[in-house]
Parts: structure tokens; C-alpha cells; sequence
């Protein structure tokens, strides 16, 4: 059976007055019914561009899709016409946006926007939409949700406003939930209890999720398999006991030595030295190599492409690739 997600060669730019952005350079996965993928990497490596993109949900313009497929159920996403993304957007794939407060609309009863996938995809009654929304609310844990979906956003605090965007998602029951970020704005009990959420209500309806973070603490007892991203390419690929035990990018190590609960106690905090490159300029030979403490001479001049050195483990590492240098 063919994989219920399959993106290739998917490149996303934006062309903008000083110059092209390239935002997603080459990207490709697969994703089986059932599994969870992790997308990491900081700020601005491409990971909530590369599922913007997929859902076509970039700006066009200053964004253009340059090329690449995205297969779902036998259509490409990225190429089908308008009328079917809108059966498939919202009813198949659902997405949790990272900012709850400024994807919910103000202006609107919690119950106006929870009930809006029902009534625009499914032959359902008013009555019984609002019905179905009062028992989705319940499943993700809003108390008094008769009441509660009468009211407006701004009555709920931010971990109660993400339960309603994880309900919105998941009240057509999709074949793929896309979570970018669900918990950054979240203290860490909230944080847990909505990643338990979607854990339960994943098992529950036997959906894919792709879970969006830049922290890898957060996808390390979630995810299936991850994807490390950096200036909007792939660099590491494997299940998520690889990418810990045999890390095979180093990217992919400084992530794992930016996490506090490696740092000795009473020790400065590492960070990662310098910036991610200037992703509207060529890169020549691998993005990382300016901030990497094993580059070589070779690392800045070569052509970088992922490769896999273990089965189902890939890394864009020209040394580890080469050599077999281990981090």
C-alpha cells in the first residue's frame, strides 16, 4: 500500500523586494497511516513552511510552491484544483495553528467556529453539529462545555483556547492532524496534559500526526520518527531512538546538547555559536558547516544531499557520509 502522505522534492520560495527567500530547498518524506513524524530544528528552518505548503496555505504572492508533489490519497495537494482541497482541507487533513488567541476569531461564539467543518463537510443539522462540538469539547477536557461553547475566545485561557483549536481539528475525525507547535505558549503542565491529548484522540481515531517543535524534548516520547530540519532542508531522518542513541547529523547534536536537563547543574547553558545562514543567498556545500565544530575544508565546497548510512537513517553530513565520523 502506498504511504497515506508522500511529499517530493517539495521547494517553497518567497519572492520578496530584496531578493528570493528560499524557504524549503528540496524537501521529501513519507507518512504511513497511523504513525507520528516530528519536524525540529530552530526558528526559521523551514519546518511550519514546509506543512503551509503541503496544506497550501502560503501567501501567493510573495510565496510560490517552485515544484514538488504532495500525494494524498491518489491527488497531489500541491497541483489538484481549488474545489478539491477544500473536500480534502478540513475534513481529511486538519491542522492545530501554533497561536491559538490569533487563529480564533474574536468576533465569533467558540461554538460559530467549532461547528463550521461540520456544516461545510458533513449533511448535518444545525442541532446536531453543536451536539457533536459539545461532546468534542468534553473529549479534550473543557469543563461546563454546554455553557462554555457560547462563549468567546477571550473567556478562555490559553490552554483551554488550544483544547478548542485540537477539538476544531479533530471534530471530522481526519486521516492526518497537523500540529504545528501546539504547546509553545503553554506552561509545562499544560504542555503535557494537551500532548496526552492528542496521543489519546490519535489512538482513538487511528489518524497520522506530523508534529511541528524546535525542541526535541518535546517529540522525543511522542514521535515514530523525526525530521531535523536547518535553512529549509532535511538534514537528519531515522525513528526517534536513532536520531538519540546513534545521532548521525551534528545539528542534530547541538540540538540534543541545547536541552537543559543535559547541562550540569550550576553550569552556563550551551547554545549553539553563531546564526542560521541567509537563506536568500546560494549555499554553497552544507548550511551548517559555519557553525560546526567537526567541519572540514570539504564541508564548504561540495554538494550536500541525504543519504543513508543506516537502514531507514539518513543524515546530509558529508563527514559522517564519508568518513563515518562519529558524534
Amino acid at each position: 500500500m502506498p504511504p497515506l502522505l508522500q511529499v517530493e522534492n517539495l521547494h517553497t520560495s518567497f519572492h520578496t523586494r530584496h531578493g528570493i527567500v528560499r524557504a524549503v530547498h528540496d524537501v521529501s518524506f513519507d507518512l504511513e497511516k497511523g504513525e507520528t513524524l516530528g519536524i525540529v530544528g530552530e526558528s526559521g528552518s523551514g519546518k511550519s513552511v514546509t506543512c503551509y505548503s503541503i496544506m497550501r496555505l502560503i501567501p501567493q504572492p510573495p510565496g510560490r510552491i517552485e515544484k514538488g508533489r504532495a500525494m494524498f490519497g491518489g491527488v497531489d495537494l500541491l497541483s489538484c484544483s481549488e474545489e478539491q482541497l477544500r473536500k480534502i482541507r478540513g475534513k481529511r487533513i486538519s491542522m492545530i495553528f501554533q497561536d491559538p488567541m490569533t487563529s480564533l476569531n474574536p468576533y465569533l461564539k467558540v461554538e460559530d467556529q467549532l461547528i463550521e467543518p461540520l456544516l461545510i463537510h458533513e449533511e448535518i443539522s444545525h442541532a446536531a453539529a453543536v451536539k457533536r462540538g459539545i461532546e468534542m469539547l468534553d473529549a479534550v477536557g473543557v469543563p461546563a462545555s454546554a455553557e462554555r461553547i457560547k462563549q468567546y475566545p477571550h473567556q478562555f485561557s490559553g490552554g483551554m483556547r488550544q483544547r478548542v483549536m485540537i477539538a476544531m481539528a479533530l471534530i471530522t475525525k481526519p486521516d492526518l492532524l497537523i500540529a504545528d507547535e501546539p504547546t509553545t505558549a503553554l506552561d509545562v503542565t499544560v504542555q503535557a496534559q494537551i500532548l496526552d491529548l492528542i496521543k489519546k484522540m490519535q489512538k482513538e481515531l487511528g489518524m497520522a500526526v506530523i508534529l511541528i517543535s524546535h525542541d526535541l524534548g518535546v517529540v522525543s516520547g511522542f514521535c515514530d520518527r523525526v525530521n531535523v530540519m536547518y535553512a529549509g532542508r532535511v538534514v537528519e531522518s531515522g525513528t526517534m531512538h536513532d536520531l538519540f542513541q546513534r545521532t548521525k547529523h551534528p545539528y542534530t547534536r547541538a540540538l540534543h546538547k541545547s536541552r537543559p536537563v543535559f547541562q550540569p547543574k550550576g553550569t552556563e547553558l550551551y547554545t549553539i555559536p553563531g546564526m542560521p545562514p541567509d537563506v536568500s543567498k546560494q549555499i554553497v556545500g552544507c548550511p551548517f558547516a559555519p557553525r560546526c565544530e567537526f567541519a572540514v575544508d570539504y564541508c564548504t565546497r561540495e554538494p550536500v544531499l541525504l543519504k543513508e548510512v543506516e537502514p531507514k537513517h539518513t543524515t546530509a553530513c558529508l563527514r559522517v557520509q564519508k568518513e563515518g565520523l562519529k558524534l
